[in-house]
C-alpha cells in the first residue's frame, strides 16, 4: 500500500529569498520549538558543477520517528535517519529537494520531493512550492489490516510538519526582506 499526495503553496517572496530561507530553516534558533522533530542536520557533500553551474548538496537529517508508538516499539528506535539531496540551478531559478528515509526501510519508506521555482504569474516576486510525498508501510503479517491506518497517521504527521515548515519559511522570508531593507525585524 502506498499513500501519496501533493501540495502547492505560493510564497509571496522572490525565489532567491525563499531558497535562502530554505537553507536557514533548520539552523534558525527561533524556530527550534516549531521544528522540534528535527534533531540534527549534517552536510555530507557539497559540489558545484562548473559546466552546468548547478549546486549539489547532500545532507543527513535525523528526526524523531514520526510513526505511532506501537511501530516505534516494533522498530526499537525513536529516531529516523534520512538523506536529503538538493539540486540548485541558479540559471533556471529552480531548487529541488528529495528526502528519503534510510533507516527502518523494512517497515516504512517515505519519499518527499519539494520544488521551488518562480511563480509563472509573477516570476520576479512570487515563488511556487510544489511538494510530493509518498508513504509506503510494508505490511507485517500482524499489522497488515492496520497498514492503511498507519499510512494515514504518517500522512497526517507529514502534512503537519509541512505546514509548520512553511510557517517557518514565511517568517525567515520576512526577516530576510527586512534585513535587505536595513530594517530591524520584530517577530
Amino acid at each position: 500500500m502506498v499513500k501519496a499526495y501533493t501540495q502547492e503553496y505560493i510564497y509571496k517572496h522572490p525565489w532567491e529569498r525563499v531558497t535562502s530561507a530554505s537553507w536557514r530553516k533548520f539552523t534558525d534558533n527561533e524556530n527550534r520549538h516549531l521544528l522540534n522533530h528535527i534533531l540534527e542536520v549534517d552536510t555530507l557533500s557539497c559540489k558545484l558543477d562548473p559546466l552546468s553551474q548547478r549546486l549539489y548538496i547532500t545532507r543527513a537529517v535525523t528526526t524523531h520517528f514520526p510513526g505511532p508508538w506501537f511501530i516505534r516499539k516494533i522498530v526499537g528506535q525513536d529516531i529516523c535517519h534520512c538523506i536529503e539531496s538538493t539540486i540548485v540551478d541558479a540559471k533556471s531559478r529552480s531548487m529541488q529537494l528529495t528526502s528519503r528515509n534510510f533507516s527502518h526501510q523494512k517497515f516504512v519508506e517515505v519519499e518527499e520531493k519539494i520544488r521551488y521555482e518562480p511563480h509563472p504569474d509573477n516570476p520576479n516576486e512570487w515563488t511556487l512550492c510544489q511538494q510530493e510525498t509518498s508513504i509506503n508501510i510494508k505490511p507485517l503479517s500482524v499489522l497488515a489490516s492496520m497498514a492503511e491506518k498507519v499510512e494515514q497517521r504518517y500522512a497526517e504527521k507529514v502534512l503537519k510538519y509541512g505546514a509548520t515548515g512553511r510557517e517557518v519559511m514565511e517568517r525567515i522570508c520576512k526577516y530576510l526582506e527586512a534585513e535587505s531593507r536595513g530594517i530591524a525585524f520584530q517577530s
